[in-house]
């Protein structure tokens, strides 16, 4: 029991990025990103702002509620979908990394 504790420490632990907590994580900074930006918008009145989210939000037009809660859940959206390229990515090369590692 001892020695499979002290191998356990001395062998270097494949850091892993759980996926749950980077996709809730990503979607919640996005959807405050995406609500400063048309706070910003409403409060300066920036055209360039009112072409540039329509362009990457699919469906918005500016400023209604249903468009502005479609925009929510598009950024929300493309959180996950970061995380879902990323973790696992990151997670394959980092045990990768870590058995070359091992192995030298």
């Amino acid at each position: 029991m001892l020695l499979s504790t002290v191998e356990s420490i001395a062998r270097p632990i494949s850091p892993r990025l759980p996926l749950p907590a980077l996709g809730m994580s990503l979607g919640f900074v996005i959807v405050t990103t995406y609500t400063l930006c048309v706070l910003c918008g409403v409060v300066v009145s920036d055209a360039d702002m009112h072409q540039l989210l329509p362009m990457l939000l699919p469906g918005f037009t500016w400023l209604n509620c249903p468009s502005f809660l479609l925009g929510l859940a598009w950024s929300f959206f493309y959180g996950w979908y970061a995380a879902l390229v990323f973790v696992p990515l990151f997670n394959y090369f980092a045990a990768r990394l870590n058995r070359r590692q091992d192995d030298l």
